[in-house]
């Protein structure tokens, strides 16, 4: 009788994850980034040396935070904030006609002036079908690859920090929520710009607070 979870269990990646880390096998393997970028030992991150600002044996950039040692050491190089924003910009325009056709289909508009009188609860029936979604497409598509449509345009994806892998379904809804559910019902555009600008200033990660939530970073491709 074992101990050991069955495969697939809790929130670890698929052992079929071509993006998964792994561990080297043994001293001067290649890089424990599975996947295109493997093939040597990796470069170090931004152009750092051994003594760079992740300093060895310390916790990584934290100083002795959840993550042991860089969790960067193998991936891809961080996706630019600009391109992040663009490709942002894409999914919301994309997303933003299904909602307006759904909408329009059920004549469920964002407001309706009658007589001086606003129908609020079409405002919020809107804001219920532009959430949903919005996050079951950043959900399914991320999930899926880490890549929804306007990244996977811009040669980019999202990925676990700790392990570089794909995210689960869980992780992917976290971010999706927080990303969007704001947005939705509140504050559309100042929280687009404080969660998303984030990454403008964030370091070293360059992570959006959704990111943050959902312990996840943005790599190019």
């Amino acid at each position: 009788m074992t101990t050991e979870p069955p495969p697939g269990s809790g929130d670890q990646p698929p052992e079929d994850d071509r993006f998964r880390k792994r561990p080297p096998q043994g001293e001067g393997a290649g890089s424990p980034y599975d996947g295109p970028y493997g093939g040597g030992p990796p470069p170090p991150p931004h152009g750092e040396g051994p003594g760079g600002p992740y300093g060895e044996g310390q916790g990584g950039p934290h100083g002795g935070g959840p993550y042991p040692g860089d969790p960067l050491a193998g991936m891809p190089p961080l996706a630019d904030s600009g391109k992040r924003t663009l490709a942002r910009i894409i999914d919301m325009i994309l997303v933003g006609i299904v909602v307006w056709l759904v909408t329009w289909g059920f004549d469920v508009h964002e407001w309706e002036v009658d007589s001086d009188r606003i129908e609020v609860g079409k405002s919020l029936a809107q804001s219920l079908i532009a959430a949903v979604l919005y996050v079951t497409y950043d959900t399914f598509l991320i999930s899926r690859s880490g890549q929804t449509l306007g990244k996977k345009w811009l040669g980019m994806r999202v990925a676990n920090l700790d392990n570089g892998s794909t995210p689960s379904v869980q992780t992917s809804l976290v971010r999706a929520l927080v990303l969007w559910l704001p947005f939705a019902f509140c504050c559309a555009c100042v929280w687009t710009i404080i969660a998303g600008g984030w990454s403008f200033f964030d370091k070293p990660y360059k992570q959006g607070l959704h990111d943050k939530a959902a312990k996840t970073v943005v790599v190019t491709t």
